[in-house]
Protein backbone atom coordinates (compact mmCIF):
# COMPACT_ATOMS: atom_id res chain seq x y z
CA UNK A 1 0.00 0.00 0.00
CA UNK A 2 1.60 3.44 -1.23
CA UNK A 3 2.17 5.59 1.73
CA UNK A 4 0.25 8.93 2.24
CA UNK A 5 3.05 11.09 0.77
CA UNK A 6 3.72 9.51 -2.23
CA UNK A 7 0.06 8.92 -3.07
CA UNK A 8 -0.20 12.68 -2.71
CA UNK A 9 2.88 13.72 -4.88
CA UNK A 10 1.61 11.66 -7.74
CA UNK A 11 -1.46 13.04 -7.86
CA UNK A 12 -0.81 16.81 -7.66
CA UNK A 13 -0.45 18.31 -10.46
CA UNK A 14 -1.77 21.66 -10.42
CA UNK A 15 0.27 25.32 -9.71
CA UNK A 16 0.15 26.92 -6.47
CA UNK A 17 0.04 30.94 -5.24
CA UNK A 18 -0.21 32.58 -1.76
CA UNK A 19 -0.83 36.47 -1.88
CA UNK A 20 0.41 38.01 0.75
CA UNK A 21 1.67 41.69 1.97
CA UNK A 22 4.03 43.10 4.52
CA UNK A 23 0.86 44.74 6.38
CA UNK A 24 -2.88 45.09 5.69
CA UNK A 25 -4.65 47.67 3.40
CA UNK A 26 -2.15 46.90 1.10
CA UNK A 27 -4.21 45.85 -2.00
CA UNK A 28 -4.24 41.58 -1.32
CA UNK A 29 -7.73 41.51 -2.46
CA UNK A 30 -7.66 43.60 -5.62
CA UNK A 31 -4.65 41.65 -6.59
CA UNK A 32 -6.22 38.41 -6.32
CA UNK A 33 -9.73 39.13 -7.31
CA UNK A 34 -8.03 40.71 -10.66
CA UNK A 35 -5.54 37.17 -11.16
CA UNK A 36 -8.77 34.90 -10.45
CA UNK A 37 -10.55 36.67 -13.30
CA UNK A 38 -7.76 37.26 -16.10
CA UNK A 39 -6.62 33.31 -15.64
CA UNK A 40 -10.16 32.19 -15.50
CA UNK A 41 -10.35 34.28 -18.70
CA UNK A 42 -7.75 32.69 -20.40
CA UNK A 43 -9.31 29.28 -19.63
CA UNK A 44 -7.87 27.97 -16.42
CA UNK A 45 -9.58 26.19 -13.88
CA UNK A 46 -8.74 28.11 -10.57
CA UNK A 47 -9.66 27.06 -7.15
CA UNK A 48 -9.48 30.62 -4.81
CA UNK A 49 -9.03 30.44 -0.64
CA UNK A 50 -8.92 32.85 1.84
CA UNK A 51 -6.72 32.74 4.91
CA UNK A 52 -8.27 33.64 8.14
CA UNK A 53 -12.16 33.92 9.14
CA UNK A 54 -13.63 35.98 6.74
CA UNK A 55 -17.02 35.28 4.13
CA UNK A 56 -16.94 38.71 2.35
CA UNK A 57 -13.46 38.69 0.59
CA UNK A 58 -13.94 35.05 -0.44
CA UNK A 59 -17.26 36.12 -2.14
CA UNK A 60 -15.31 38.49 -4.06
CA UNK A 61 -13.10 35.56 -5.41
CA UNK A 62 -16.20 33.22 -5.84
CA UNK A 63 -17.38 35.49 -8.16
CA UNK A 64 -13.65 36.16 -9.64
CA UNK A 65 -12.97 32.28 -10.20
CA UNK A 66 -15.71 31.14 -10.74
CA UNK A 67 -15.67 28.52 -8.18
CA UNK A 68 -16.73 28.63 -4.14
CA UNK A 69 -13.99 30.11 -2.32
CA UNK A 70 -12.74 28.01 0.46
CA UNK A 71 -11.25 29.01 4.00
CA UNK A 72 -7.60 28.12 5.63
CA UNK A 73 -7.41 28.74 8.81
CA UNK A 74 -5.16 26.87 11.34
CA UNK A 75 -6.51 28.55 14.69
CA UNK A 76 -10.38 26.85 13.42
CA UNK A 77 -9.70 23.83 11.76
CA UNK A 78 -6.99 20.80 12.87
CA UNK A 79 -3.64 20.81 10.65
CA UNK A 80 -4.84 17.22 9.07
CA UNK A 81 -8.15 18.41 8.39
CA UNK A 82 -7.11 21.33 6.47
CA UNK A 83 -4.69 19.78 4.54
CA UNK A 84 -6.98 17.17 3.26
CA UNK A 85 -9.25 20.02 2.52
CA UNK A 86 -7.08 22.01 0.47
CA UNK A 87 -6.25 18.55 -1.83
CA UNK A 88 -9.77 17.86 -2.07
CA UNK A 89 -10.41 21.11 -3.12
CA UNK A 90 -7.85 21.35 -5.93
CA UNK A 91 -8.52 18.29 -7.75
CA UNK A 92 -9.04 18.72 -11.27
CA UNK A 93 -7.46 22.68 -10.97
CA UNK A 94 -5.10 24.06 -12.84
CA UNK A 95 -4.17 26.57 -10.35
CA UNK A 96 -5.08 27.48 -6.04
CA UNK A 97 -5.01 31.12 -5.72
CA UNK A 98 -4.76 31.68 -1.42
CA UNK A 99 -5.28 35.46 -0.68
CA UNK A 100 -3.52 35.76 2.95
CA UNK A 101 -4.75 38.20 5.89
CA UNK A 102 -3.07 40.98 7.46
CA UNK A 103 0.70 41.04 6.61
CA UNK A 104 2.80 37.97 6.18
CA UNK A 105 3.55 37.18 9.44
CA UNK A 106 0.63 38.57 11.48
CA UNK A 107 -1.66 36.87 13.87
CA UNK A 108 -2.87 35.51 17.20
CA UNK A 109 0.12 33.35 17.13
CA UNK A 110 2.56 31.53 14.69
CA UNK A 111 0.07 28.83 13.46
CA UNK A 112 -1.97 31.47 12.86
CA UNK A 113 -0.28 33.25 10.18
CA UNK A 114 -0.38 33.15 6.33
CA UNK A 115 3.02 32.07 6.91
CA UNK A 116 2.29 29.45 7.98
CA UNK A 117 -0.25 28.10 5.80
CA UNK A 118 2.73 28.79 2.94
CA UNK A 119 5.08 26.59 4.75
CA UNK A 120 2.21 23.67 5.44
CA UNK A 121 1.24 23.49 1.92
CA UNK A 122 4.47 24.36 0.14
CA UNK A 123 3.06 27.50 -1.74
CA UNK A 124 5.32 30.30 -2.97
CA UNK A 125 4.44 34.00 -1.86
CA UNK A 126 3.73 36.83 -3.71
CA UNK A 127 4.34 40.01 -2.04
CA UNK A 128 1.72 43.02 -2.72
CA UNK A 129 4.01 45.69 -1.59
CA UNK A 130 2.35 49.28 -0.91
CA UNK A 131 5.08 51.45 -2.37
CA UNK A 132 3.61 54.76 -1.61
CA UNK A 133 6.35 57.48 -0.55
CA UNK A 134 9.10 54.17 -1.67
CA UNK A 135 11.79 53.63 -3.91
CA UNK A 136 14.97 51.69 -3.01
CA UNK A 137 14.04 51.43 0.49
CA UNK A 138 11.57 48.46 -1.14
CA UNK A 139 14.49 46.28 -1.41
CA UNK A 140 15.52 46.23 1.77
CA UNK A 141 12.00 45.23 3.27
CA UNK A 142 11.81 42.83 0.91
CA UNK A 143 15.04 41.42 1.80
CA UNK A 144 13.97 40.99 5.31
CA UNK A 145 10.68 39.10 4.24
CA UNK A 146 12.89 36.64 2.47
CA UNK A 147 15.26 36.01 5.14
CA UNK A 148 13.22 35.97 8.19
CA UNK A 149 12.45 32.57 7.85
CA UNK A 150 13.36 31.13 5.06
CA UNK A 151 11.23 28.26 4.49
CA UNK A 152 8.70 30.97 3.50
CA UNK A 153 9.19 31.02 -0.05
CA UNK A 154 9.38 34.77 -1.46
CA UNK A 155 8.73 34.08 -4.84
CA UNK A 156 7.61 37.58 -6.87
CA UNK A 157 6.84 41.17 -5.61
CA UNK A 158 3.58 42.71 -7.12
CA UNK A 159 3.97 46.68 -6.74
CA UNK A 160 1.13 48.17 -5.94
CA UNK A 161 0.12 52.50 -6.07
CA UNK A 162 3.03 53.18 -8.32
CA UNK A 163 2.95 56.82 -9.00
CA UNK A 164 4.30 56.65 -12.59
CA UNK A 165 6.97 55.25 -15.15
CA UNK A 166 9.73 56.63 -13.58
CA UNK A 167 8.92 55.22 -10.08
CA UNK A 168 8.32 51.69 -11.50
CA UNK A 169 11.41 51.87 -12.97
CA UNK A 170 13.57 52.72 -9.50
CA UNK A 171 11.16 49.94 -7.13
CA UNK A 172 11.60 47.47 -10.13
CA UNK A 173 15.91 48.04 -10.34
CA UNK A 174 15.86 48.02 -6.43
CA UNK A 175 14.34 44.30 -5.98
CA UNK A 176 15.61 42.70 -9.31
CA UNK A 177 19.25 43.89 -8.00
CA UNK A 178 18.89 43.04 -4.70
CA UNK A 179 16.49 40.52 -3.92
CA UNK A 180 17.53 38.01 -6.78
CA UNK A 181 13.51 38.06 -7.60
CA UNK A 182 11.25 39.22 -10.37
CA UNK A 183 9.02 42.10 -10.07
CA UNK A 184 5.61 40.27 -11.61
CA UNK A 185 3.01 43.33 -11.37
CA UNK A 186 2.95 46.84 -11.10
CA UNK A 187 -0.73 48.10 -10.76
CA UNK A 188 -1.14 52.42 -10.61
CA UNK A 189 -2.96 54.53 -8.55
CA UNK A 190 -6.96 54.44 -9.61
CA UNK A 191 -9.50 54.64 -8.38
CA UNK A 192 -11.78 52.09 -10.43
CA UNK A 193 -9.61 49.52 -8.70
CA UNK A 194 -11.93 49.03 -5.54
CA UNK A 195 -14.92 47.79 -3.91
CA UNK A 196 -17.05 49.71 -1.88
CA UNK A 197 -16.40 49.19 1.79
CA UNK A 198 -17.97 49.58 4.99
CA UNK A 199 -18.01 48.75 8.64
CA UNK A 200 -15.95 45.10 8.76
CA UNK A 201 -14.44 45.40 5.22
CA UNK A 202 -15.98 45.39 1.58
CA UNK A 203 -19.59 44.69 1.09
CA UNK A 204 -20.40 41.02 0.19
CA UNK A 205 -20.76 40.14 -3.44
CA UNK A 206 -24.18 39.04 -3.05
CA UNK A 207 -25.10 42.91 -2.29
CA UNK A 208 -23.26 44.19 -5.23
CA UNK A 209 -25.88 44.19 -8.68
CA UNK A 210 -23.08 43.95 -10.53
CA UNK A 211 -20.26 41.57 -9.01
CA UNK A 212 -19.70 40.23 -11.85
CA UNK A 213 -18.91 43.68 -14.15
CA UNK A 214 -16.39 45.00 -11.29
CA UNK A 215 -14.95 41.92 -11.32
CA UNK A 216 -14.47 41.92 -14.92
CA UNK A 217 -13.39 45.65 -14.69
CA UNK A 218 -10.50 45.04 -12.37
CA UNK A 219 -9.34 41.96 -13.89
CA UNK A 220 -9.40 43.99 -17.68
CA UNK A 221 -7.62 46.39 -16.21
CA UNK A 222 -4.98 44.60 -14.69
CA UNK A 223 -4.14 41.83 -17.11
CA UNK A 224 -1.85 44.37 -18.70
CA UNK A 225 -0.40 45.11 -15.40
CA UNK A 226 0.69 41.19 -15.01
CA UNK A 227 4.07 39.42 -16.17
CA UNK A 228 1.25 35.81 -16.61
CA UNK A 229 3.98 33.89 -17.66
CA UNK A 230 6.29 34.52 -14.96
CA UNK A 231 3.42 34.06 -12.85
CA UNK A 232 1.93 30.84 -13.74
CA UNK A 233 6.32 29.77 -13.76
CA UNK A 234 5.57 30.46 -9.82
CA UNK A 235 3.22 28.57 -9.76
CA UNK A 236 3.86 26.28 -11.36
CA UNK A 237 7.68 25.94 -9.64
CA UNK A 238 5.56 24.75 -5.87
CA UNK A 239 7.29 21.93 -4.37
CA UNK A 240 5.17 18.32 -3.69
CA UNK A 241 3.06 18.59 -1.14
CA UNK A 242 4.01 16.35 1.90
CA UNK A 243 1.56 14.61 4.22
CA UNK A 244 1.94 16.27 7.57
CA UNK A 245 3.57 14.15 10.71
CA UNK A 246 0.31 14.52 12.36
CA UNK A 247 -1.82 12.99 9.40
CA UNK A 248 0.73 10.71 9.18
CA UNK A 249 0.76 9.09 12.44
CA UNK A 250 -2.72 8.36 12.11
CA UNK A 251 -2.03 6.33 9.25
CA UNK A 252 -3.02 3.43 10.29
CA UNK A 253 -6.32 4.22 11.37
CA UNK A 254 -7.55 6.15 8.05
CA UNK A 255 -8.80 4.52 4.97
CA UNK A 256 -6.53 5.35 1.86
CA UNK A 257 -9.45 7.54 0.18
CA UNK A 258 -9.82 9.73 3.02
CA UNK A 259 -6.25 11.19 1.99
CA UNK A 260 -7.71 12.50 -0.92
CA UNK A 261 -11.44 12.52 -0.59
CA UNK A 262 -13.20 12.72 3.35
CA UNK A 263 -15.33 9.66 3.56
CA UNK A 264 -19.23 10.67 3.08
CA UNK A 265 -20.66 10.17 6.80
CA UNK A 266 -22.64 7.09 7.41
CA UNK A 267 -25.77 8.86 8.29
CA UNK A 268 -25.78 9.87 4.47
CA UNK A 269 -27.29 6.85 3.47
CA UNK A 270 -29.92 6.55 6.41
CA UNK A 271 -30.75 9.98 7.28
CA UNK A 272 -33.06 11.92 5.14
CA UNK A 273 -34.55 15.13 6.25
CA UNK A 274 -35.15 18.54 4.89
CA UNK A 275 -32.97 21.43 6.32
CA UNK A 276 -33.97 25.39 5.36
CA UNK A 277 -31.13 27.41 4.34
CA UNK A 278 -32.18 31.48 4.93
CA UNK A 279 -29.47 33.01 2.13
CA UNK A 280 -29.96 35.99 0.26
CA UNK A 281 -28.54 39.77 0.44
CA UNK A 282 -29.14 39.78 4.11
CA UNK A 283 -28.02 36.39 5.06
CA UNK A 284 -24.84 35.21 3.55
CA UNK A 285 -22.07 34.18 5.26
CA UNK A 286 -22.17 30.16 4.81
CA UNK A 287 -18.85 28.32 4.65
CA UNK A 288 -19.33 25.66 1.57
CA UNK A 289 -17.85 23.19 3.91
CA UNK A 290 -20.79 24.27 6.74
CA UNK A 291 -23.63 23.48 3.82
CA UNK A 292 -21.89 20.36 2.21
CA UNK A 293 -21.11 18.96 5.76
CA UNK A 294 -24.83 19.13 6.52
CA UNK A 295 -25.62 17.35 3.34
CA UNK A 296 -22.92 14.81 4.24
CA UNK A 297 -24.84 13.79 7.02
CA UNK A 298 -28.04 13.65 4.89
CA UNK A 299 -30.12 16.54 4.61
CA UNK A 300 -31.16 18.05 1.34
CA UNK A 301 -31.00 22.14 1.63
CA UNK A 302 -33.68 24.35 0.68
CA UNK A 303 -32.67 28.10 0.22
CA UNK A 304 -35.40 30.21 1.25
CA UNK A 305 -35.05 34.08 0.59
CA UNK A 306 -36.34 36.16 3.68
CA UNK A 307 -37.64 39.37 2.03
CA UNK A 308 -40.55 37.31 0.17
CA UNK A 309 -40.47 33.84 0.82
CA UNK A 310 -42.81 32.08 3.00
CA UNK A 311 -41.57 29.05 5.75
CA UNK A 312 -41.67 25.36 3.27
CA UNK A 313 -41.57 22.43 5.21
CA UNK A 314 -38.58 21.24 6.55
CA UNK A 315 -37.13 19.46 9.37
CA UNK A 316 -34.93 22.07 10.31
CA UNK A 317 -33.60 25.89 9.69
CA UNK A 318 -30.45 27.25 9.58
CA UNK A 319 -29.78 31.04 9.52
CA UNK A 320 -26.07 32.57 8.97
CA UNK A 321 -24.31 35.53 9.27
CA UNK A 322 -24.76 38.60 7.20
CA UNK A 323 -25.59 42.51 7.31
CA UNK A 324 -29.41 42.38 8.14
CA UNK A 325 -28.92 46.53 9.68
CA UNK A 326 -29.13 47.27 5.97
CA UNK A 327 -32.20 45.30 5.36
CA UNK A 328 -34.29 45.69 8.17
CA UNK A 329 -37.55 47.09 6.31
CA UNK A 330 -37.27 44.13 3.93
CA UNK A 331 -37.46 42.00 7.09
CA UNK A 332 -39.83 43.25 9.01
CA UNK A 333 -42.16 43.55 6.29
CA UNK A 334 -42.43 39.87 5.39
CA UNK A 335 -44.45 38.89 8.29
CA UNK A 336 -45.62 35.78 6.73
CA UNK A 337 -42.28 33.94 7.37
CA UNK A 338 -41.65 35.54 10.30
CA UNK A 339 -44.74 34.58 11.59
CA UNK A 340 -43.86 31.40 9.88
CA UNK A 341 -40.34 30.61 11.56
CA UNK A 342 -41.78 31.58 15.68
CA UNK A 343 -44.74 29.61 15.07
CA UNK A 344 -42.43 26.27 14.11
CA UNK A 345 -40.25 26.93 16.85
CA UNK A 346 -42.77 26.99 18.89
CA UNK A 347 -43.72 23.71 17.80
CA UNK A 348 -40.36 22.45 18.15
CA UNK A 349 -38.74 22.91 14.92
CA UNK A 350 -35.42 22.68 15.30
CA UNK A 351 -33.00 25.70 14.69
CA UNK A 352 -29.79 26.73 14.34
CA UNK A 353 -28.24 30.34 13.93
CA UNK A 354 -25.30 32.53 14.12
CA UNK A 355 -24.80 36.29 14.37
CA UNK A 356 -27.38 37.63 12.28
CA UNK A 357 -29.32 34.80 12.50
CA UNK A 358 -29.39 35.59 16.02
CA UNK A 359 -30.27 38.53 15.59
CA UNK A 360 -33.33 38.31 13.61
CA UNK A 361 -34.51 35.99 15.89
CA UNK A 362 -35.39 38.05 18.82
CA UNK A 363 -37.90 40.62 19.06
CA UNK A 364 -36.42 43.66 17.32
CA UNK A 365 -33.48 45.40 16.26
CA UNK A 366 -32.84 48.87 16.83
CA UNK A 367 -31.16 51.33 14.50
CA UNK A 368 -31.03 55.07 13.48
CA UNK A 369 -33.19 55.98 16.24
CA UNK A 370 -35.82 52.96 14.95
CA UNK A 371 -37.32 49.65 16.11
CA UNK A 372 -37.71 47.19 13.18
CA UNK A 373 -39.73 44.37 14.16
CA UNK A 374 -38.40 40.55 14.15
CA UNK A 375 -39.37 36.91 14.45
CA UNK A 376 -39.69 37.26 18.42
CA UNK A 377 -39.28 33.76 19.60
CA UNK A 378 -35.36 35.23 21.59
CA UNK A 379 -37.04 37.52 24.13
CA UNK A 380 -33.99 40.19 24.00
CA UNK A 381 -33.87 43.23 21.59
CA UNK A 382 -30.90 44.13 19.54
CA UNK A 383 -29.12 47.39 19.37
CA UNK A 384 -27.00 48.11 16.72
CA UNK A 385 -24.00 50.14 17.42
CA UNK A 386 -21.01 52.24 15.73
CA UNK A 387 -18.46 50.56 16.96
CA UNK A 388 -17.36 46.61 17.25
CA UNK A 389 -19.15 44.79 20.12
CA UNK A 390 -17.25 41.75 19.43
CA UNK A 391 -14.59 40.76 17.14
CA UNK A 392 -11.93 38.05 16.91
CA UNK A 393 -11.45 34.62 17.91
CA UNK A 394 -13.64 32.53 20.26
CA UNK A 395 -13.32 29.87 22.37
CA UNK A 396 -16.35 28.45 23.80
CA UNK A 397 -16.80 25.56 26.29
CA UNK A 398 -20.42 23.18 26.31
CA UNK A 399 -21.49 23.97 29.58
CA UNK A 400 -24.91 22.94 29.70
CA UNK A 401 -27.74 20.54 27.85
CA UNK A 402 -28.74 21.69 24.30
CA UNK A 403 -29.98 19.88 21.39
CA UNK A 404 -26.91 19.86 19.53
CA UNK A 405 -24.05 20.07 21.56
CA UNK A 406 -22.88 17.11 24.32
CA UNK A 407 -21.93 18.95 27.62
CA UNK A 408 -18.04 19.26 27.96
CA UNK A 409 -17.09 19.89 24.36
CA UNK A 410 -15.29 23.04 23.54
CA UNK A 411 -15.11 24.91 19.95
CA UNK A 412 -13.38 26.74 18.20
CA UNK A 413 -15.25 29.73 16.22
CA UNK A 414 -15.05 33.54 15.25
CA UNK A 415 -17.35 36.64 16.11
CA UNK A 416 -17.57 40.20 14.21
CA UNK A 417 -20.68 42.37 15.60
CA UNK A 418 -21.99 45.40 15.64
CA UNK A 419 -24.28 44.73 17.93
CA UNK A 420 -25.70 44.09 21.72
CA UNK A 421 -28.76 42.05 22.94
CA UNK A 422 -30.90 44.17 25.76
CA UNK A 423 -32.96 42.10 28.60
CA UNK A 424 -30.95 38.88 29.12
CA UNK A 425 -33.28 38.08 32.13
CA UNK A 426 -34.86 34.93 30.94
CA UNK A 427 -32.55 33.37 28.23
CA UNK A 428 -30.91 30.29 28.75
CA UNK A 429 -27.05 30.01 27.57
CA UNK A 430 -24.82 26.50 26.96
CA UNK A 431 -21.80 28.48 26.29
CA UNK A 432 -19.21 29.45 28.24
CA UNK A 433 -16.76 31.69 26.97
CA UNK A 434 -13.19 31.32 27.76
CA UNK A 435 -11.77 33.57 24.59
CA UNK A 436 -13.90 36.11 23.19
CA UNK A 437 -16.78 38.33 24.11
CA UNK A 438 -20.31 36.67 23.29
CA UNK A 439 -23.80 37.87 24.35
CA UNK A 440 -22.81 38.94 28.13
CA UNK A 441 -20.63 37.92 31.22
CA UNK A 442 -18.79 35.31 29.18
CA UNK A 443 -21.86 33.61 28.15
CA UNK A 444 -23.99 33.03 24.44
CA UNK A 445 -25.41 29.94 23.24
CA UNK A 446 -29.29 30.57 23.72
CA UNK A 447 -31.04 27.28 24.57
CA UNK A 448 -35.26 27.67 23.97
CA UNK A 449 -36.85 24.38 22.96
CA UNK A 450 -34.97 22.85 19.87
CA UNK A 451 -33.50 26.63 19.21
CA UNK A 452 -29.72 27.53 19.30
CA UNK A 453 -28.61 30.81 18.27
CA UNK A 454 -25.01 32.08 19.17
CA UNK A 455 -22.94 35.43 17.86
CA UNK A 456 -20.38 32.95 17.02
CA UNK A 457 -19.52 30.95 14.11
CA UNK A 458 -18.40 27.92 13.14
CA UNK A 459 -16.73 26.05 10.86
CA UNK A 460 -17.49 22.32 9.95
CA UNK A 461 -14.17 20.89 9.04
CA UNK A 462 -13.47 22.35 12.67
CA UNK A 463 -16.72 21.39 15.07
CA UNK A 464 -17.54 17.79 12.90
CA UNK A 465 -20.22 17.63 15.73
CA UNK A 466 -22.09 20.71 14.68
CA UNK A 467 -23.33 19.35 11.63
CA UNK A 468 -23.50 15.55 13.10
CA UNK A 469 -25.79 17.29 15.80
CA UNK A 470 -27.99 19.12 13.91
CA UNK A 471 -28.60 16.64 10.94
CA UNK A 472 -29.36 13.88 14.13
CA UNK A 473 -31.72 16.55 16.09
CA UNK A 474 -33.72 17.31 12.60
CA UNK A 475 -34.20 13.63 12.39
CA UNK A 476 -34.95 12.80 15.22
CA UNK A 477 -37.67 15.60 15.43
CA UNK A 478 -39.21 14.29 11.96
CA UNK A 479 -39.53 10.18 13.46
CA UNK A 480 -41.08 12.34 16.58
CA UNK A 481 -43.64 13.96 14.13
CA UNK A 482 -44.10 10.46 12.04
CA UNK A 483 -45.05 9.01 15.11
CA UNK A 484 -47.30 11.34 16.27
CA UNK A 485 -49.00 11.74 13.39
CA UNK A 486 -49.87 7.97 13.24
CA UNK A 487 -51.01 7.55 16.75
CA UNK A 488 -53.43 10.54 15.29
CA UNK A 489 -54.29 8.47 12.22
CA UNK A 490 -55.13 5.14 14.62
CA UNK A 491 -57.52 7.42 16.39
CA UNK A 492 -59.09 8.93 13.82
CA UNK A 493 -59.89 5.40 11.85
CA UNK A 494 -60.84 4.20 15.17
Amino acid sequence: MASGGGLLQRRQNFGRLLISSPQGRSGKTIVTVGLCDVLKRRGLSIQPFKKGPDYIDPSWLTVAAGRSCRNLDLFLIPEDRLFLSFHRSCEGMNVAIVEGAMGLYDGVDSKGTTAEIARLLKIPVLLVVNTTRMTGSIAAMVMGYQHFQRDVPIAGVILNYVSGARHENKLRNAVEQYCGIPVVGSIPKDQDLRIVERHLGLIPSSESGEAEKLVERIGRKLESRFDLDKILLIARSSKALQTPSLLLKKRKTIEPPLLLRERVSRTARTKKVRIGIIRDRAFNFYYPENLEALADEGARLIFINSFKDRLPKVDGLYIGGGFPEFFLKELEGNRGLRGDIAKAVQGGLPVYAECAGLMYLCRSISWQNRSYKMVGVISSEVQLSERPEGHGYVVAEVMSENPIFPVGLTVRGHEFHHSILLKLDNLTFAYRIKRGRGIASQRDGIVYKNLFASYIHLHALGTPEWAQGFVSLAWKEKMNRRRIDRAKDKVHLT
